[in-house]
């Protein structure tokens, strides 16, 4: 089992910051790829971001040069650097671990962050 537990959201103004952070314990080792998803009201949850073991990373096209996944393996935590945040980015942000062998995904808690106009 791998629990993750997410922090940092919160209300920030369009063009602000935000810095997301999840940290993972438990069968830490079964973990691939690790990454954040969103779902806003009435919509489905979408990825935002994705890293896995090897460093590669993903992004949603919405975000793609505002938003910068990272990883410190050594802390067992992936990180979500949010630049220029708009409105629309407005979601419940969910923390995410994939296992290696079952493709097996874990989910956080959630995080909301709102974004104003």
């Amino acid at each position: 089992q791998v629990q993750l537990v997410e922090s940092g959201g919160g209300l920030v103004q369009a063009g602000g910051s935000l810095r997301l952070s999840c940290v993972a314990s438990g069968s830490i080792r079964s973990i691939n790829a690790m990454g954040w998803y969103r779902q806003a009201p009435g919509k489905q949850r979408e990825l935002v971001a994705r890293i896995d073991s090897d460093g590669m990373r993903n992004y949603a096209v919405s975000v793609k040069g505002r938003f910068t996944i990272s990883r410190d393996n050594a802390k067992n935590t992936v990180y979500l650097q949010m630049n220029s945040l708009k409105p629309e980015d407005t979601a419940v942000y969910y923390c995410n671990a994939q296992a290696w062998t079952t493709l097996y995904n874990y989910w956080g808690q959630g995080t909301q962050v709102t974004v104003s106009s």
